[in-house]
């Protein structure tokens, strides 16, 4: 039994493109690969594509709560595991147990890790957030040296690595980037001679990773790239990445409707003439937008859709494909016959980006992998 056979709407992942883009940042970079898997791995489903992603060469994870870290240790999964975000102090005990490497940026937070720490009984990793025009957490780089002094000074706590995070790297202005990466690198180049580098010091994210070879430093963290999807419209994949998620679902029903008949909520679409309506079984609770302007493919060419979009269902209009019929397979994000809709055309239509596309396709939408 198919996809098609069991579900009304599904995602298909693609593990072998994962895998394939995965080699491509390690072939390129030459660098330790920390695969981003945050937000359900930005849709795709963070389990299985942290399993993939380490079988093909990742060596690092990252995510962004404590509750993402804890469900890939409860899957088996040994990798390390690095936290991005702040941490809550109630869960700290557990990620430490865990063996998940902590961010810190305030003396609070260390002091929080570091009794947590001695509650359980283990030495607790930590990596410094440094704020070089991010503007949004991280210690401010003057005060960058006295915090990382206080960490290697707390028997319980290993400093094991110091990062920041770019703003604007995917935008065609390198300035931002470049300040930053100048800051960061003043830091990290006194703590070189002073002897306070620790092993680990990464600040690339996909888009560095892309283009910005002097900041690879000892790992890239790639998150949008490792989807296959660009990073902005500023900054594209090269052609052998590509992307790993296709969105499917069926035409339930084709009806022809006489001129005049109003279709769905509120009949702010009526149709002109007699025209076949097709319904799919997709809908703003899987994360198809609730906005005008929405295509789908179906027979190998986009079809409009029409009427409101319903919380569990959309209408097409189908006058371009006479010959569709209920069971015809619905492509909203992916590729039929020669004709595709990608995750940034959606972006595009919806007002937002990629990352927010994938991300927002709802767990109930269930994930096939292959």
């Amino acid at each position: 039994m198919n996809s098609q056979d069991k579900y009304s709407t599904w995602v298909e992942v693609d593990l072998g493109a994962i895998e394939e883009n995965v080699h491509y940042f390690l072939q390129t970079t030459g660098r330790q690969f920390m695969a981003v898997v945050k937000a359900e791995a930005y849709g795709h489903g963070a389990i299985q594509i942290a399993k993939t992603a380490c079988k093909a060469g990742a060596s690092w994870l990252g995510v962004a709560r404590a509750g993402e870290a804890l469900e890939l240790r409860a899957a088996s999964i040994d990798e390390p595991i690095f936290l991005l975000g702040s941490t809550p102090p109630a869960r700290m005990e557990a990620l430490i147990d865990a063996n998940v490497s902590l961010t810190f940026w305030s003396e609070a937070q260390l002091a929080d890790i570091s009794r947590a720490a001695e509650k359980v009984g283990s030495r607790a990793n930590v990596h410094l957030k440094i704020d070089t025009g991010m503007s949004r957490v991280g210690v401010k780089p003057e005060e960058a040296s006295h915090l990382a002094q206080e960490a290697v000074r707390i028997p319980s706590v290993h400093l094991e690595g110091v990062f920041t995070h770019f703003a604007r790297a995917d935008e065609a202005d390198p300035a931002s980037t470049d300040s930053q990466l100048r800051i960061f690198r003043e830091i990290v180049s006194s703590w070189e001679s002073s002897g306070l580098r620790p092993p680990l010091v990464h600040c690339a994210n996909s888009a560095a990773a892309l283009r910005r070879p002097e900041a690879w430093y000892d790992l890239v963290r790639v998150g949008i790239a490792m989807y296959g999807l660009h990073p902005s419209s500023a900054c594209k994949l090269p052609g052998v990445v590509r992307p790993a998620l296709t969105w499917k679902s069926r035409l339930a029903q084709v009806k022809v409707l006489p001129p005049g008949r109003g279709i769905s909520y509120g009949h702010i679409y009526t149709t002109t003439s007699e025209e076949r309506i097709g319904t799919v079984p997709v809908g703003y609770a899987d994360g198809f937008r609730r906005v005008d302007g929405n295509e789908v493919l179906v027979g190998g060419k986009r079809v409009p859709v029409v009427g409101r979009v319903t919380m569990d269902k959309i209408m097409v209009q189908l006058d371009a494909i006479p010959g569709a019929q209920p069971g015809d397979e619905v492509v909203i994000i992916g590729s039929q016959d020669a004709e595709r809709i990608s995750a940034e055309d959606v972006a595009d239509r919806w007002g937002t980006i990629n990352y927010e596309v994938t991300s927002g396709i709802l767990k109930r939408v269930p994930r096939v992998y292959a």
